[in-house]
Order: structure tokens, then sequence, then C-alpha cells
């Protein structure tokens, strides 16, 4: 991981998106502080695009919809977690 301040990121810019683009995370600081980090777009994001692209799938930035007909039996996760504590 490159830990890089923000004025030396101004000036480099492109060559931070290179690393970037070839799987380096980025964070970037100001005044020796951690701001932000810069990630690679993932495997899955980039798999969900595609399939946007070639019109298999749609969505508009919100919650799923036709879900409300599905029923999952068992108990609830939260459940099973707060068990899994003890």
């Amino acid at each position: 991981m490159i830990s890089v301040g923000i004025k030396e990121l101004k000036a480099k810019l492109s060559n931070y998106v290179d690393k970037v683009r070839h799987g380096e995370e980025v964070v970037i600081t100001e005044h020796g502080k951690e701001v932000a980090l810069v990630l690679p777009i993932s495997k899955e994001r980039r798999a969900i695009k595609s399939l946007m692209e070639s019109g298999k799938a749609k969505w508009s930035g919100g919650k799923p919809e036709g879900m409300e007909k599905i029923r999952i039996k068992g108990k609830p996760l939260s459940k099973t977690v707060l068990e899994e504590r003890r």
C-alpha cells in the first residue's frame, strides 16, 4: 500500500492512477493524517458493469426489486450470530 500527500498526488496524479490500475492501493494523507483510500475497481464491479453493458442486467442504483415474495426458512441470522458469541 502506497501513502501519498495531497500536494504530491496532485503533481503526479496520472502516475498514481496507473499504480491503482495495476492493483496497488493508495492512501491519501493531509498534514500526515490519512483522509482517503483509492482502490482498484473490483472484479465483481467489472462483472456487473459488463452484464449491464451487454443488456443482460439492469440496475438504477437502488435496492434490488422482486424480493418481496422470497421467504427464508430457519431462524434469523442475528439470532445465530448471538448464539455463536456465547
